[in-house]
């Protein structure tokens, strides 16, 4: 027998055209830049949706998306294929003292009676839970105030695990021993390493999918806080502008805007002045 026929046959690898039509068709669907040296990590993921389709050859895939009308069935798993879901409880922390500190006293000193909150990019959850919890004690010590905090994500797999609200026990290390307490539930079963946010502060949450580069966005005008992070970096700058342009049109005068700390703003004409690291107000 050959050493050919001893080999197990070569896995065709996605061609540059197919790359290049999928990179554009992804930043032009979901403003995510998808640069060359993106090309392995963009098979290695699409490989993953395609035991779905039970397509076996990448570019076959392709063209299936393309020539055959298969992005009108496929679109959304694609978009959840190669989306970046990197969250954790606390992250960026300096937002949340900001809030406690500054935001919410100076919201609740204006009358505000009902907080509104747009988390946009809400991934698996734990950037709005986090905010649900630091609502959630503020308004215990605020008569007559509440608060509803809507969360969008362009990726329907994380929306699902986000209205479950169940974490692994590793996921919730920044969360502190008091507010485990008041707002997290632990597996009965310890061997499956689960929590679960419990049902009030759950309540509090709507979700929705959402995708950030349309034109427009079907939720309300006058919103107090809107969390916009770690998201802006993957779009390229004329994307970035019309994005926060479009957020701070959701923004009521005196609300704030939160972006990621490796984000910014400079060189885009908003209705917005910085009062914080990477927290604005709307004029």
């Amino acid at each position: 027998m050959s050493t050919q026929a001893l080999q197990a046959p070569q896995t065709e690898q996605l061609s540059a055209k197919n790359f290049n039509r999928l990179s554009q068709f992804i930043q032009d669907y979901s403003g995510i830049k998808m640069p060359a040296n993106k090309r392995t990590m963009l098979e290695g993921r699409l490989r993953r949706r395609m035991r779905a389709t039970r397509i076996d050859d990448v570019n076959a895939y392709c063209r299936y998306l393309f020539d055959e009308d298969g992005m009108d069935s496929e679109v959304i798993h694609l978009i959840d294929a190669v989306t970046t879901n990197k969250t954790e409880f606390f992250r960026e922390p300096a937002h949340f003292d900001f809030l406690v500190s500054k935001g919410l006293p100076a919201l609740a000193a204006k009358g505000k009676r009902d907080i509104k909150i747009w988390s946009s990019a809400c991934s698996t959850g734990a950037e709005p839970y986090t905010i649900a919890m630091i609502l959630d004690e503020f308004c215990q010590k605020q008569r007559g105030l509440d608060y509803s905090i809507l969360c969008t994500d362009i990726c329907t797999e994380v929306l699902d695990q986000a209205i479950a609200g169940r974490f692994s026990e590793q996921m919730i290390d920044p969360v502190s021993t008091a507010r485990r307490q008041r707002y997290v539930m632990r597996a009965k079963d310890p061997s499956r390493q689960e929590v679960r946010i419990k049902p009030h502060l759950r309540g509090k949450l709507t979700f929705a999918r959402l995708n950030l580069i349309d034109d427009a966005y079907p939720i309300e005008s006058d919103l107090d806080i809107i969390f916009c992070r770690n998201i802006l970096i993957y779009f390229d700058k004329p994307t970035q502008a019309k994005v926060l342009r479009r957020l701070c049109d959701h923004l009521a005068p005196g609300g704030y805007l939160f972006l990621g700390h490796s984000e910014s703003i400079v060189g885009i004409d908003l209705p917005v002045v910085q009062i914080a690291n990477t927290v604005f107000q709307k004029r």
